[in-house]
């Protein structure tokens, strides 16, 4: 005979009626008692929890108060322990976190691994923990799985969701904090939601409640919390609904296999400390989830076996705080959009009501100061008291229901009408008074005669809400805030990891406070305060390694040969905490941080070349060492010549061409050997590929043009360390593309290499553009010319020549498809040139409209091209004899480039008639020169 038979009988004999037999139903209903009276008869004290729950931090606090234990078992991942000394620097809501950035013994797509634990000042959890911590001679003792276990135990197989990936995220995106946990996987002290579905959804109905925080807060809090019921009274009602929830749950058995095992996993430590410590069960207590405390584990209890526990992985996990906030918490486990601040308030209001002394850990910021807890010796074991029928009388009683608080409801209505207002809504008087009415209407439809929370946002919304939201926050926002607001914790300076201290004395010499929540600005005046240039190296670490909102340069750059004088910065460090902190679990500072992870990337298997460079101009702004720039540049070299590919050429041109060029300006010691090595071995490299990737479908034009660009480029350079002219021309030669793009492009080549005149090169144009079968393929002829531009900058009027003649002669069913190619051409893929094109059009065509009509192109077989008359003298010198007597280079050299014309008079009187005349008729200079030598 138990204390529940009564109440088990009357549920039985409601079962039969209702379900007109014997069935399933008896036996949930009979099974949920009997896992109420299994769980008071244990003799370690079991606490059933609700995450965030303000009637079990009233629990918490009144049982700790009146029992004293001394060892108090928490459900938390168990190597989170040691974290929680340092919440008493920190300020709620935090958020104690693992991560692990390399690992071992998982799939390498899970990497970087992290799990985070909020924890709020309205929660039992945090009861608990202030009264262990601060008072003496109680033990805090985390029993829940690893967070290694947390990925262990997580599904492996391809249809399985990943880790963290099954929670019910809000929709709203306009809470300020609600990205703080980023995509770590959360863990929480007392999950307690129906997971069968149908279940949830008839409860919301009946209850006429949209969210489940919402009926929580109506059919759990209120009775628990609000109308002052006793321990014992909280203790089996919330067992009652861990085992209802845990009946009715069909859900995903993966899931089910993991409670079970945590629960295993628990009595199993708990167990094993008992057994260590030789505390008397009696005075403990065990914190847990209502959903464990109705466990059915064979393990559940004191005399239940031992449970075997798997070796963690070889996975090295890193531990720290983070900070949290009130969204973040919400998103993060599926809440209604402002539950957590209801809480928050209802937490508030009930300690204030009830005369109940939370616990608080001594120094916390950010909490009002109370007394602190006086050491008392915990008082001996006590006889166990007979488990009394509770529930009963709790079930039979119609709930007792709070009064009409009106001046609350009418303060509240006043309130949100002034938001609304300094948030562009037209509201006024009229609206308070029908937010007002409209809350107890709702209310009272909903069988409540006190208006919550949820009820006068539901009636403002009604009342307030026009068709537009006239400014970046809505009504439903503007409630959330006035209740209480998206409360945003910090990590305090103390609980930070070395490297975010480090950052914080850096930049102390700006006089800013980074600490701060609002975007701080930084001014930094370099020439006339050059003890700021620490800090400006500082923040520009910062910004490579982190969000580009967190540090925001304002004024200023930092590339390459280039040094500002001023900067200004817009520093969110205060309130991007998260990532300073996962810095600090990479390194000791922040360049130490920035150094291995270049050292990760040029390593990875996926490393190209172009990522190489990349990491060598990072290492030559940021970290200024010589020996591990020279590292990665000779990594580069080595996945430059393993490449067999070359869809990255025009990034390898673009970063080659700019480190040679710093290396060659300043005092910089001339070219350093792995750059020597780089375009040795690019100059092999992209001959022997040249042939392949004109032919080559997958090669784009652009990455051909790159490749020309490299070895015409770097050729004088190429040829000065010892490569060989020959193997340019052989790959060359031996190129034979189809695409009309490419073979512009190797035209153009041809032409560079003098194996093909310019002349001739405008023949070809010009027969291609007098086939008729070629016209429609003709612009893609002009887009190989364009790419030519970068191996053969010197075709610049040539290709403004071929545009005019292709806009001239084209038709137009093939120009005007062209003209948008064109121009995404140009911008996606060459937006250099452009500058060029446009400066050489400006020259080549007139200014002036007038001009146009009289205007001949320079290219037409009508103009008249310049030439030096040949009775002009030339004035006589080593130069003009050199080229008079041996004409020939200089005749081959007009040939290849078109020019016509014949060759001038030598003056040999050693003065030139030109010369003579201009002394003749301005004779006051010479004169003046004759008398300053003859002094």
């Amino acid at each position: 005979m138990t204390a529940f038979d009564p109440l088990r009988d009357q549920l039985l004999e409601a079962a039969a009626e209702f379900a007109g037999g014997p069935g399933d139903l008896d036996g949930i209903l009979a099974g949920m008692v009997t896992d109420v009276d299994r769980a008071l008869r244990e003799p370690l004290e079991i606490f059933p929890v609700c995450h965030h729950s303000p009637a079990s931090a009233l629990a918490m606090a009144r049982r700790l108060r009146e029992k004293r234990p001394q060892v108090i078992y928490v459900e938390l991942c168990e190597d989170l322990r040691p974290l929680l000394d340092e919440l008493r620097n920190c300020k709620l809501p935090v958020a104690v976190q693992a991560f692990a950035s390399e690992v071992d013994g998982f799939p390498p797509d899970w990497s970087p691994l992290s799990v985070v634990a909020p924890i709020t000042e309205a929660s039992a959890e945090y009861q608990a923990i202030a009264y262990a911590l601060d008072t003496p001679g109680v033990e805090l003792v985390c029993v829940d799985r690893s967070t290694d276990h947390v990925f262990q135990w997580s599904p492996r197989s391809e249809d399985a969701p990943a880790p963290g990936e099954d929670a019910d995220a809000d929709s709203e995106d306009d809470a300020e904090g609600k990205d703080l946990h980023g995509d770590a996987v959360g863990v929480e002290i007392g999950d307690l939601r129906p997971r069968f579905g149908q279940l949830e959804a008839y409860l919301l109905h009946h209850g006429k409640v949209r969210h489940w925080s919402e009926w929580w807060d109506q059919y759990v809090e209120q009775p628990l919390g609000s109308s002052g019921a006793d321990y014992e009274t909280y203790r089996q009602v919330m067992v009652l609904i861990g085992s209802l929830f845990r009946r009715l749950a069909p859900g995903d058995p993966r899931r089910v296999t993991v409670d079970e095992d945590r629960e295993r996993y628990m009595w199993t430590r708990m167990r094993q400390h008992l057994a260590s410590s030789g505390v008397d069960p009696s005075q403990a207590l065990y914190v847990c989830g209502a959903f464990h405390a109705a466990s059915h584990v064979p393990e559940f209890g004191l005399t239940g076996p031992d449970w075997e526990i798997s070796p963690r992985t070889a996975t090295k996990w890193l531990y720290g705080l983070i900070p949290s906030s009130h969204s973040a918490i919400e998103a993060q486990f599926g809440l209604a959009s402002g539950s957590v601040s209801i809480a928050a308030a209802t937490w508030a209001k009930a300690v204030t009501r009830t005369g109940v002394k939370p616990f608080q850990l001594q120094g916390q910021a950010g909490t009002r100061k109370r007394a602190a807890v006086k050491a008392t010796v915990a008082p001996p074991a006590a006889v166990a008291e007979p488990v009394t029928d509770k529930l009963t009388k709790f079930l039979a009683s119609p709930p007792r229901l709070d009064g009409l608080d009106e001046a609350e409801l009418l303060g509240w209505s006043v309130e949100i009408v002034r938001l609304a207002r300094r948030h562009g809504y037209l509201s006024s008087t009229a609206d308070a008074i029908a937010v007002f009415e409209t809350s107890i209407l709702l209310a009272g439809m909903r069988n409540r005669a006190r208006p919550t929370p949820y009820d006068f946002a539901d009636a403002a919304v009604t009342c307030i809400e026009k068709d537009a939201v006239p400014g970046r926050r809505d009504v439903r926002r503007l409630c959330e805030i006035m209740l209480g607001g998206d409360r945003i914790g910090q990590v305090g300076y103390d609980a930070l990891p070395p490297l975010a201290r480090d950052v914080y004395d850096r930049l102390q010499p700006l006089g800013v406070n980074v600490e701060a929540r609002t975007i701080q600005r930084a001014l930094l005046d370099l020439k006339a305060q050059p003890e700021l240039v620490p800090c400006s190296d500082l923040l520009w670490v910062l910004r490579r390694l982190m969000p580009p909102d967190v540090v925001r340069p304002i004024m200023g750059e930092r590339t390459l040969g280039r040094k500002s004088i001023q900067e200004s910065w817009d520093l969110a460090i205060g309130r991007s905490q998260r990532y300073l902190i996962e810095l600090g679990y990479e390194g000791i500072t922040v360049e130490q941080v920035l150094e291995q992870r270049l050292r990760r990337e040029v390593w990875a298997p996926s490393a190209t070349a172009a990522g190489a460079l990349a990491a060598v101009e990072d290492s030559l702004l940021y970290l200024r060492s010589r020996r591990f720039t020279d590292e990665l540049g000779a990594r580069a070299v080595e996945l430059l010549a393993a490449e067999r590919t070359v869809d990255e050429a025009p990034e390898v041109l673009q970063r080659v061409r700019r480190l040679l060029a710093y290396y060659r300006s300043g005092e910089r010691g001339g070219l350093p050997a792995w750059c020597e090595d780089f375009v040795k071995t690019g100059y092999a490299h992209y001959c022997t590929l040249l042939p392949t990737a004109f032919v080559e479908d997958e090669t784009g034009v652009r990455q051909v043009a790159a490749m020309l660009g490299f070895l015409f480029g770097m050729e004088n350079l190429a040829l000065s360390l010892g490569c060989d002219r020959a193997q340019l021309e052989i790959a060359v030669q031996q190129s034979h593309p189809e695409a009309p793009a490419k073979v512009a492009l190797l035209w153009a080549a041809h032409h560079q290499l003098g194996l093909l005149p310019l002349a001739r090169l405008r023949e070809r144009v010009d027969e291609l553009l007098a086939n008729p079968m070629v016209l429609p393929a003709m612009p893609k002829y002009v887009s190989g010319f364009l790419q030519a531009l970068v191996p053969v900058p010197g075709l610049t009027s040539f290709v403004v020549e071929i545009l005019s003649k292709a806009f001239a002669q084209l038709p137009d069913p093939v120009l005007l498809p062209w003209l948008p190619q064109l121009i995404t051409t140009l911008k996606e893929q060459a937006p250099e040139l452009v500058p060029v094109l446009v400066r050489e059009a400006g020259r080549t065509f007139p200014g002036s409209l007038p001009a146009l009509d009289s205007w001949t192109p320079p290219w037409s077989p009508d103009a008249v091209a310049p030439a030096t008359s040949a009775g002009t003298p030339v004035t006589a010198g080593p130069v003009a004899r050199l080229l008079s007597e041996r004409p020939e280079p200089t005749d081959a050299v007009a040939a290849l480039l078109g020019v016509t014309g014949s060759w001038g008079t030598l003056d040999t009187d050693g003065t030139g008639s030109l010369v003579a005349e201009l002394i003749g008729a301005h004779p006051e200079t010479a004169e003046a020169v004759a008398e300053l030598l003859a002094v």
